[in-house]
């Protein structure tokens, strides 16, 4: 078996994409997306002493319709102040230095896009549990056009995918017999959110994966626990 995941590049997302990364055999950054307000492509919570603010990385100008590859981070100091909110937030944990050492290696990059800013911080991060695909490509290096279900699809049969997974929101728009048709199994994440010992409050899941290297170190692996459901279970 064969299984391909296909998904925007985020900025230091929460640890449901990492479950997605753990059962990658392939791992496609859909870097060409176009880039929309209110997604997690340059903003991600954290967890503080005063709830879950976001962390957002300013652009240096926004066009419409513009694509991930395309959009550029600022060029004046959030990395700076991002760094800074982190310190203080994550001052009590006891891995925190591990979790800000990485933060620091992904700014010390140029990043000359926010898929490139989104796709450094999510492999730093696969790495540091040891969920890295060993396989990761972008989709703007593949010569696979289209859009939709119609794309992910020919980049699933352009990789020889029999598994194709992915997050819950795909259910609105995957053409499933299509991929029934093709032979290759659709999955859709079954989220555990398993707990794991966290400052400030209720646990959430619904944070960076920051928080789980701050508050775990290397021991967060055990919170990686990834499980799909087949789409005709899902999809009802």
């Amino acid at each position: 078996m064969k299984t391909v995941v296909i998904s925007q590049p985020m900025y230091f997302p929460w640890v449901g994409m990492l479950e997605q990364m753990a059962l990658a055999d392939v791992w496609v950054h859909l870097d060409d997306a176009q880039f929309s307000k209110g997604g997690f492509f340059n903003r991600v919570q954290i967890k503080t002493t005063d709830g879950t603010p976001w962390l957002t990385v300013p652009l240096a100008e926004n066009k419409l319709g513009q694509r991930l590859n395309e959009a550029q981070p600022a060029t004046h100091d959030w990395q700076r102040k991002h760094s800074a909110t982190l310190q203080q937030a994550y001052a009590a944990p006891p891995h925190a230095a591990e979790m800000l050492s990485l933060v620091e290696g992904v700014f010390a990059a140029d990043h000359v896009s926010l898929a490139d800013l989104g796709a450094a911080s999510m492999e730093a991060l696969a790495d540091s549990f040891g969920v890295l695909p060993k396989t990761v490509l972008r989709s703007s290096e593949m010569a696979v056009k289209g859009g939709g279900s119609e794309r992910v699809l020919a980049i699933c049969r352009e990789l020889g995918a029999t598994r194709y997974v992915t997050g819950q929101g795909a259910a609105d728009y995957l053409d499933h017999a299509a991929f029934d048709e093709a032979g290759i199994a659709v999955e859709y994440m079954d989220y555990e959110n398993r707990a794991y010992p966290q400052l400030h409050g209720d646990f959430t899941p619904f944070v960076s994966a920051l928080d789980l290297l701050a508050n775990c170190g290397q021991a967060g692996r055990d919170v990686i626990a990834p499980r799909t459901v087949c789409w005709k279970d899902f999809v009802k």
